[in-house]
Parts: structure tokens; C-alpha cells; sequence
């Protein structure tokens, strides 16, 4: 079987060109490291890696941990089932390397990464290998797991060392697979740099370092600040970078979340707005001549638990925009990932059930966690919004010049900036510990059932959305 290929501006395979269409895994490699140090310290490590990934000490017949639970053969076939042919896989680099022993691979570090790159390969399901997370956060998100708002890998070269050593380590376990379609080497980084440079240095290193022992793989590079900005790339990227890359945008529209200004209805004013933010982001790329890849986008949906009778007016909307989406792309035959495949309710195609057990257990801190809006991700602030409006105000008051209030990253408004440090990462750093305290007392019987609520068949299907999917999927 041949390997997948970028052909100028096209993805080939044996000259033919193909088109990726499919779903990201989530947070299934992704957990940060203050969740699992809070869930250490209240179960013990012992009961702790067990929930997570370690064989079962009761000895049962089927798989008990939640990194087992979270992708099985049945999601596998359900993907397959709605004609989509690639997964891309976000994975913490800590899962291979801790942080106390760098540049040592863990004994069992490939251990899950293979088992569902197998699985997918045996339903004909390409995979993309995302680096979600580098050492000190490539960014501030809290999907970096950098603890801060800081990107610290930007600031440390021994980060970055790190980085390109473990891409060595990856490549060269997958080179000879041809069903990875490739590796999308860094998630959404956000090098403060004016021109970018050590983003760019960084690329230069890992293109150079990666086909050295794997010439044949696919490399998707994100733009800059988060996959959104490609204006300080090299002119030459294709002579740099080699021939066989592509770039990855992140076209996620303000209509597909909470905080959007209007009411998306489809309007042919809405759909050029789109259609221009789509346009920019790849124009870089398009003026050069080079493949395009979406490695992200896709709305958030409402829950009835939490909007009641306004839900299915809400996620009408949401599919509404998901289909023009889907439209722009056709038109350029561009390959894509929405965000997530499996999550608790809010984003994925399949979504642990209510009435599981970890669902029921864990009702009323979620609850809590909506209404104060500590997840960064698609939060609705309309219940906390009065808290946190005082400081922007107060900063507006002290610091007078607009000027001086832009600091990067620029997609960051004073907002945005004070309630993803006070809100989602103060106030969210202070619930972990009550998370984790949901789970004390547990023992083995009762961690697995909570590990089995992720299971495939106990999740539910968000129907609206696959069917979305299934219509467009090749």
C-alpha cells in the first residue's frame, strides 16, 4: 500500500488525489498534568494509573481503564460506518517522556497510540498524529498543559530540543506505516517572536530531522497564533520545508459558539463574512501554490441539561453552520478534521450517555463547572460575566492606551486575556481538587464502572450532527 502524498496543492494517493475527511480523537492522550496529580493524590498512584491505563488488577476479561473505554473497534466501525477516513490523534508528549527523565521513552509510550492507529487502519481509517502539547506549552492555552498563559517552550531551546529529539523517536516507530497519513507536528502554536522565528526555526529543524528517518510521511504545519497566521512564513517554504507538507488552519466560526454577536440563520451576509475569514486564512498558502488542510473547526453544542427548551433551536443553528462550512470546502476539495469525535456533551460526535455512571456521579460539580465557566472552550459566562467585568474596566481605567493594552497573542481581547487567567485558569485551578475528591473512597469495581461510561456502547449519538458528517464524507 502506498503512502499518502502532497501533490502541489492536493493530498494524492499514487497520483490520485483524496480527500481526509474525519473527526479529532480529543482529549483521550491530552489529560493535563494537574488532573492527574490531583486524582494521584486523593486514589494513590496505583489506583490512579489504574483508572487511567494499567492492567486491571481484579483480572477481568474486558478492559477497565478509561484509555482503553475511550476507543474501541465498535468506534472504529461507527466512524467508518458514516464514510469518513481519518482520525487525528492529539497526544500529549508526556505520555511518552516525563518531564523528571527527559529524552527516555516510557516502556509502554506507544502502548494506546498503536492499539487505536491498528484498530483505524483495519476499517481503512487514516490517522494524523497531532502533537498537542510540548514541554513548558506551546502556547497559552490550557490545552498546552504549560500550567500558565506563558509559552514557555518559546523561551527554552532545551524545550525545544526535546521536541525535535522526540518527533525523531515517533517517526521512526511509524515510518514504515502507510495507513498515518502523517504528522501534524505541533498544535496551534503561538511563538510571540514579531517574525515568527523560532516558530520557523523550529520547522526547520523538524523537517529536516523527521524525514531523516521517515522520507516518506506527510508533515502538516500550523500557522502561527493558534493555526491563524501563516504572514511571516518564508517566501520559499516548499524549497525549506520540502515538498511533502501541507498547512494546517483552524477555521472555527464565531456562529458556532456561545459568544457570537447574532444568531446564525444563513443569511447571504453571514455566509460571505464566513467565506472571507475562510479565505484569509488560507491565503498564504493558496498565493504560493501550496495544500491546504483544516485540521480544526466545527460549532459547540447546546445541551438541554443546561438550555433547556432553547437546545434544539440552538443546535439547528449549529448545524446550519457546520453545512455552509462543509459547502466552502467542497467547492475547494479540501481535506478536514473537526475537532472532536468523543467528548461528555458539548462538541462530539458520540458523547458519554446521562444516565452512566460517571455522568451521575460527577452531575452536579459539571453543573457547577458550566455555570462558572471555567472551561476556556466554548464557555457561556452569561451567570459569572459581572464578576469579571470590573477588572477589564479597571484595566481599561489605569491603562488608557489602547496601544498598550495589545499584547500578543492579538486574537486575545482584554477580555479574552482576563478571564482565561483569572477565570479558567485561577478560578479552574482551584476546582481540580474538588474533581478529584469525587473519586475518593472508589476502589477497582467502582473506578471501572466510571472508566466504562466512556465505552462506545455507552454513549449516545449526536444524530444531527453525523447525519451532517455522513452526507458529506466522501
Amino acid at each position: 500500500m502506498a503512502f499518502l502524498k502532497v501533490s502541489g496543492a492536493v493530498l494524492t494517493k499514487e497520483s490520485v488525489p483524496i480527500v481526509l475527511k474525519g473527526a479529532g480523537l480529543g482529549g483521550w492522550l491530552t489529560c493535563e498534568y494537574q488532573i492527574r496529580d490531583a486524582l494521584d493524590e486523593v486514589l494513590g498512584p496505583q489506583k490512579a494509573a489504574f483508572f487511567f491505563d494499567k492492567v486491571c488488577a481484579l483480572k477481568l476479561v474486558k478492559p477497565s481503564f478509561f484509555l482503553e473505554n475511550f476507543f474501541t473497534e465498535s468506534d472504529a466501525l461507527f466512524f467508518r460506518s458514516l464514510g469518513l477516513n481519518c482520525i487525528r490523534i492529539a497526544v500529549n508528549y508526556k505520555h511518552f517522556e516525563d518531564d523528571s527523565n527527559p529524552r527516555v521513552l516510557k516502556v509502554d509510550g506507544f502502548k494506546h497510540l498503536d492499539r487505536v492507529i491498528n484498530l483505524c487502519a483495519k476499517h481503512s481509517i487514516y490517522t494524523i498524529i497531532d502533537m498537542h502539547t510540548a514541554p513548558g506549552g506551546q502556547s497559552g492555552g490550557w490545552h498546552a498543559d504549560g500550567g500558565t498563559h506563558i509559552p514557555l517552550f518559546w523561551r527554552h531551546k532545551d524545550f525545544q530540543d526535546r521536541f525535535v529529539w522526540l518527533w525523531t523517536e515517533i517517526a521512526s516507530h511509524y515510518k514504515d506505516n502507510t495507513w498515518i497519513a502523517g504528522y501534524n507536528v505541533v498544535n496551534e502554536p503561538a511563538d510571540p517572536h514579531p517574525t515568527m522565528a523560532r516558530l520557523a526555526e523550529l520547522y526547520d529543524r523538524l523537517c529536516v530531522a523527521i524525514p531523516a528517518v521517515d522520507p516518506d510521511h506527510i508533515i502538516f504545519l500550523d500557522g502561527n497564533t493558534f493555526a491563524s497566521d501563516f504572514s511571516q512564513f518564508p517566501d520559499n517554504a516548499r524549497e525549506r520545508w520540502g515538498a511533502n507538507v501541507a498547512y494546517a488552519i483552524h477555521d472555527y466560526s464565531p456562529f458556532g459558539f456561545p459568544k457570537s454577536k447574532e444568531v446564525y440563520v444563513g443569511s447571504e451576509d453571514q455566509k460571505a463574512r464566513m467565506k472571507a475569514t475562510y479565505v484569509r486564512k488560507r491565503q498564504w498558502m493558496d498565493e504560493r501554490g501550496l495544500c491546504v488542510w483544516n485540521g480544526e473547526w466545527g460549532p459547540v453544542y447546546a445541551r438541554r441539561v443546561y438550555d433547556g427548551d432553547a437546545t434544539d433551536r440552538i443546535n439547528d443553528a449549529r448545524y446550519m453552520v457546520l453545512r455552509d462550512q462543509l459547502d466552502l470546502y467542497s467547492k475547494d476539495t479540501l481535506s478536514w478534521s473537526i475537532w472532536l469525535y468523543k467528548d461528555i456533551g458539548f462538541q462530539g460526535m458520540v458523547y458519554v450517555s446521562p444516565d452512566t455512571a460517571y455522568m451521575t456521579r460527577f452531575k452536579d460539580f459539571l453543573a457547577k463547572k458550566h455555570r462558572l465557566a471555567v472551561d476556556a472552550w466554548g464557555a457561556d459566562d452569561k451567570d459569572v460575566k459581572q464578576v469579571y467585568d470590573p477588572i477589564v474596566e479597571h484595566i481599561r481605567e489605569v491603562v488608557p492606551d489602547e496601544s498598550k493594552r495589545k499584547l500578543y497573542p492579538p486574537i486575545w481581547s482584554l477580555e479574552d486575556r482576563v478571564t482565561r487567567i483569572s477565570r479558567t485558569i485561577l478560578v479552574a485551578e482551584y476546582l481540580v481538587a474538588e474533581w478529584a475528591d469525587i473519586f475518593r473512597g472508589l476502589d477497582e469495581k467502582a473506578l471501572e464502572e466510571l472508566a466504562k461510561s466512556f465505552h462506545f456502547d455507552n454513549c449516545a449519538k449526536r444524530e444531527g450532527l453525523n447525519e451532517v458528517l455522513r452526507n458529506n464524507a466522501p
